[in-house]
């Protein structure tokens, strides 16, 4: 069985796919822990898979996207320790599934590639992928599948922190839609700003990165809060949390 896992600055998505298909058989979303040794981590993924009556022996192969170096070298040794398998690392520059067309093809993210991956896979080109994650991340995929650059904003966990931490008597809020874009109490005020407000970024990014592809890209929306804001627009296609996932499972493939 493979595992899948792919290590966000907040999150790391863990999944293990049924043999043979593209099927998740099991899901894990937790927090990325800097502090976690190679042994904490084994301690840790024991406990999660008996959660799912998953044993050790099961998994096979390996492989990993990370965004957060600090972690893959204990990362490799629980994979070596408690799998008895080497994983297999997605790099941008040395991966052959999706040509990088960025100016230094190894500064671009590991996780994005493989939800680029992932969502030509899925859904064709040309598209735009949006990664709701720590960072909110718009990438273009050409007509012809190429990855051809990134649109990076703040993501939505991090502006909420950084306004409510900034400003002394506003509190923390529910990451709701509230009913009008005129907020009658503080609490609507915030979260109309919030969604609404990201919901337009979105809109414009889009636009944007149509009109220089010079193609009516389909939009497809990934990570943990991809439907609060997808709910609020049509422009946004599809969602799909599991398109990191795919795209390594296509990686691993491809070796």
């Amino acid at each position: 069985m493979l595992l899948a896992i792919d290590v966000g600055n907040t999150d790391t998505k863990l999944g293990c796919f049924k043999p043979g298909t593209d099927e998740l058989l099991h899901y894990w979303r937790v927090a990325t822990d800097l502090r976690r040794t190679a042994d904490e981590y084994g301690v840790f993924l024991t406990q999660l898979f008996a959660t799912e009556n998953v044993a050790l022996p099961e998994i096979d192969a390996v492989v990993i996207a990370s965004v957060v170096p600090k972690l893959e070298s204990a990362l490799e040794s629980v994979c070596r320790r408690y799998f008895g398998v080497a994983p297999s690392f997605l790099r941008a520059d040395g991966q052959t599934l999706i040509p990088v067309r960025t100016e230094h093809p190894a500064e671009s993210g590991a996780d994005l590639i493989a939800a680029a991956i992932g969502a030509r896979a899925r859904f064709g080109a040309p598209l735009v992928v949006i990664s709701f994650g720590t960072a909110t991340a718009f990438i273009a995929v050409s007509p012809h599948g190429e990855y051809l650059g990134v649109s990076i904003a703040p993501g939505i966990a991090i502006s909420i922190d950084a306004l409510v931490g900034r400003t002394a008597k506003l509190p923390q809020v529910a990451l709701e839609t509230p009913q009008h874009a005129i907020g009658r109490n503080t609490i609507e005020a915030l979260q109309s700003g919030i969604v609404f407000g990201f919901v337009g970024q979105t809109e414009a990014i889009v636009r944007r990165m149509r009109d220089e592809m010079k193609a009516e890209a389909k939009v497809v929306a990934t990570g943990g809060l991809a439907e609060i804001v997808a709910k609020q627009t049509p422009i946004v296609d599809a969602v799909d949390p599991y398109l990191s996932l795919l795209g390594l499972k296509l990686f691993h493939e491809s070796l």
